[in-house]
């Protein structure tokens, strides 16, 4: 499949088996860490289907004007795609093994990455890849890094959402600070907390009624907390009862020392 444009031409072919993929290492430490908090409270979430792809420094291709392209966001979610996962095990090739990413995420880190590059010619930068090759409709960037004296920043994030013109404007957020991602019918925000040993900023997702999905380990600190006052529950029900039998008895007791019988 090939499509043109004024000035490209764009082909969806998957990625040549000696291909060799770039060894980007991790600029920064917290990014794994972000990546897997967003695809966990998916997950808990039951949002993440089969066919669902959520992906961390994963390749994603497309051929250039007859040269072949692969980025690799730090995340970004695909909601569908159309073969197997064992063919998709090395890249992803939009619109020939599914659709398009909804959203691709990059985290900010103290080197420049070309978050924010548009260089068209080979090779392309990123945003230009992500807004004019793959038309990708939300990027998000954000920035969780610390000071240098290890206070971290605000958590600054950025998100924008391809329009009509195919350019990426910027988003306002609402009055919680959160973005609406329509097609994945959840809010994006950033959150102040500690997980796995990092406290800091973190994305977060929020359901159309502004409730938090929670990652696995809060859901089950959630389940054990409901299933710890479930038994304190029926302790106290059991020690009611039991208090109430004490006082029947004792009741009883009484009415047969006064020479009554409890049918009297």
């Amino acid at each position: 499949m090939t499509t043109l444009t004024a000035k490209h031409q764009i082909a969806w072919e998957k990625l040549p088996e000696d291909f060799i993929l770039p060894d980007d290492t991790v600029t920064n430490i917290n990014q794994p860490a972000l990546a897997a908090a967003l695809t966990d409270s998916l997950e808990a979430g039951g949002i993440v289907t089969p066919k669902t792809l959520t992906i961390t420094n994963y390749g994603i291709c497309a051929t250039l004007n007859g040269k072949t392209v692969v980025k690799a966001p730090d995340w970004g979610y695909i909601a569908n795609i159309s073969t197997t996962r064992e063919e998709v095990i090395r890249s992803y090739t939009p619109q020939l093994q599914g659709e398009i990413p909804t959203i691709v995420m990059e985290f900010l880190s103290d080197s420049e990455g070309g978050e924010y590059s548009t260089k068209p010619t080979y090779p392309p930068g990123k945003w230009f890849f992500y807004e004019q090759v793959l038309q990708v409709p939300y990027y998000a960037i954000f920035d969780c890094e610390a000071t240098a004296l290890g206070v971290p920043r605000e958590g600054a994030l950025e998100v924008y959402r391809l329009d009509k013109w195919k350019q990426y404007q910027l988003q306002k957020p609402d009055n919680n600070g959160r973005y609406w991602l329509e097609p994945m019918n959840l809010f994006l925000g950033v959150w102040e907390g500690s997980r796995e040993r990092r406290t800091g900023y973190w994305l977060r997702w929020w359901n159309q009624s502004g409730e938090l999905l929670l990652w696995s380990l809060e859901l089950a600190q959630r389940e054990k907390q409901r299933a710890d006052l479930e038994r304190q529950l029926a302790s106290e029900e059991k020690q009611r009862a039991e208090q109430e039998k004490q006082r029947a008895d004792r009741l009883l007791q009484q009415l047969r020392a006064a020479g009554l019988e409890p049918e009297q």
